[in-house]
């Protein structure tokens, strides 16, 4: 089993950002914290744990006894001896006190908003870091940890030289892991309501190209739409996801997916410190995790194996869903056990995705 916990503070708010989140107030964060643990005390079974990932918000916005409490609380669960443990931190909030006391409770992953080395871009997207302080925060988390991640921002800007500055600098710091986003303009967020423009399709396309080809030439594999990792470094947590397996979920907006069962807890932060964790359950049909089966398994590049989905829902992949024109087109490979979206194909993978359930 796998577990997702979320921190929702943060100490600002970027300028694209639509994940559940508030401003830091230290009045709030400790009664969180409570209700946290009581959520995971009520909801958790006991179940063996081979992943934790703690995200937001900002896990490492909360100071250091907040955080300690924080990772107090991860002691409730039962750990697998191979567990992968991720916190996700900002660049502003990462300090060597903090990163010590990660690795002491266990933690072995960071993943690291970066977003950008430009500071242009930074500026942009309302991140609180420059160029500098990414140079110097790597180098103090690598004092700690070997597996780091860093999410990277493109496509802000009409200028592609920006997104190859951007991979220089990456590859220069000698880090195992990256997940690429092309900037999208959420509603209700700052640049939603500054009707900032997407660029050109055509240019997204060649700028993601441009981060598939150079990182796969640096030794990086192309596991998933959007994540990069050097052998040994991929994601076992958010492969979960996209192996549609269990998890549980624990915080504000926090999604659980057990037994066939999807719940999604509350986004209201009064409901939530007054014990109201659940906002919805929903016992899914059997053609409805099928759907999610594909949905997912056809992010990863090897994509979903025929065998698996045999075992899991005793059918036949390729007779509930009609794949056989996406085959025979090219678009969909078929490969002894595997079926996979064709690499040619993979920036209008939700086009595909979307002619085999719907």
């Amino acid at each position: 089993m796998s577990v997702y916990i979320h921190i929702p503070f943060c100490r600002s708010i970027c300028s694209y950002c639509d994940f559940c989140k508030i401003i830091y107030d230290k009045k709030f964060v400790n009664r969180y914290l409570d209700m946290l643990e009581m959520e995971i005390k009520n909801r958790y079974k006991g179940d063996e744990v081979y992943t934790i990932f703690i995200g937001g918000g900002t896990p490492t916005s909360l100071n250091y006894d907040e955080l300690k409490k924080l990772l107090d609380i991860t002691l409730l669960f039962k750990k697998n001896n191979s567990l992968e443990f991720t916190v996700e931190s900002n660049v502003e909030s990462i300090d060597e006190a903090k990163l010590k006391l990660l690795k002491e409770y266990g933690v072995n992953r960071i993943s690291i908003g970066v977003q950008s080395f430009n500071d242009s871009v930074l500026k942009l997207l309302r991140r609180s870091h420059r160029k500098k302080d990414v140079l110097e925060k790597i180098r103090l988390v690598k004092k700690y940890f070997n597996n780091i991640n860093i999410d990277l921002i493109y496509a802000a800007y009409d200028d592609i030289d920006i997104l190859k500055n951007d991979l220089e600098c990456f590859l220069s710091l000698g880090i195992n892991h990256i997940s690429t986003y092309s900037l999208m303009i959420e509603d209700h967020t700052v640049l939603g309501i500054e009707n900032f423009k997407n660029i050109d399709e055509d240019l997204d396309y060649e700028m993601y190209k441009y981060i598939e080809s150079i990182l796969e030439k640096n030794g990086y594999r192309h596991y998933e739409i959007s994540n990069y990792a050097k052998k040994g470094y991929e994601s076992k947590h958010n492969l979960v996801y996209w192996n549609n397996d269990y998890y549980y979920g624990f915080g504000l907006s926090s999604t659980s997916y057990i037994d066939g069962v999807r719940s999604i807890n509350v986004k209201n932060l009064s409901k939530y410190l007054n014990g109201i964790f659940v906002n919805s359950e929903d016992d899914e049909s059997i053609k409805m995790q099928m759907d999610n089966e594909v949905m997912l398994g056809l992010r990863k590049i090897d994509g979903i194996s025929l065998s698996n989905f045999k075992k899991k829902f005793n059918k036949d992949l390729m007779s509930v869903f009609d794949i056989y024109d996406l085959i025979r087109n090219n678009y969909l490979i078929r490969d002894g056990d595997m079926i996979y979206i064709n690499k040619k194909y993979l920036y209008v993978s939700n086009e595909i995705i979307e002619k085999i359930i719907f």
